[in-house]
């Protein structure tokens, strides 16, 4: 157990639900916090500095995605990870243009949510550093200034887009990255179908990074939203 426990708030109006999560998530170290809703949530916010927000998707009055967007409006950084049954794109997309820094679908392996848990909230607590400043994940690093990246200090070669979209994956390293954040960043032709391009993409730099679609250590796919580039501490 961590010396200093990070505090979580579990909003969720399933009270079996919401009580089993705080005794598992209790159990490896973290002080849990519970709201019913969306409205009793905002107010403990409010009270009490929380690192993180696990947030139901689907809760009667005020919603998951509505609760999501007002969290955020108030609280900028916080992380928010939302649960849900829904396992479609649309959903998906809209939980994360919502606000939500990601998504776990039930029914959860709680393996992976603690991981996701943890660096969610080790990024909200990480000092911020200048946009320009290289980014070290694993042995990878990116350095936007030298526009170079190097795998276990051996320069890698890629195009402008390559670059670009492993810039936008390690930026957002542990956290999805969806089809139109590329799509908005990498403005690929017309002419070319833009799922078709980006698989095209990724699909060069995993090569090039020496990465297997199958068992991905870098770039994973994930579903039909887009690409997550992988938080170092993460299971596989």
């Amino acid at each position: 157990m961590d010396a200093i426990q990070n505090k979580v708030l579990i909003v969720e109006d399933d009270v079996a639900l919401r009580r089993s999560l705080r005794s598992v998530l209790s159990i490896v170290g973290f002080d849990i916090g519970e709201a019913s809703n969306g409205e009793e949530a905002i107010m403990r916010l409010r009270m009490i500095d929380y690192d993180a927000v696990l947030l139901d998707i689907n809760m009667p009055g005020m919603g998951g995605m509505e609760t999501c967007s007002r969290i955020r409006r108030i609280f900028t950084r916080l992380p928010i990870l939302m649960l849900t049954v829904r396992d479609g794109e649309d959903d998906k997309v809209h939980a994360l243009e919502s606000g939500a820094d990601d998504y776990i679908t039930k029914p959860f392996q709680v393996r992976e949510l603690t991981a996701r848990l943890r660096a969610a909230v080790r990024r909200y607590h990480a000092p911020e550093t200048p946009a320009e400043s290289p980014i070290y994940i694993g042995d990878i690093t990116l350095d936007p200034v030298r526009y170079e990246v190097q795998k276990a200090g051996v320069r890698i070669h890629l195009t402008p887009h390559e670059f670009d979209a492993l810039k936008l994956l390690m930026s957002n390293a542990g956290r999805p990255v969806p089809h139109a954040r590329f799509h908005a960043v990498l403005r690929p032709s017309d002419e070319i179908s833009d799922r078709a391009y980006l698989r095209v993409l990724i699909g060069q730099l995993r090569k090039k990074l020496g990465d297997d679609s199958n068992n991905p250590t870098y770039i994973e796919t994930d579903g039909f939203i887009g690409y997550r580039f992988r938080d170092s501490t993460m299971p596989r």
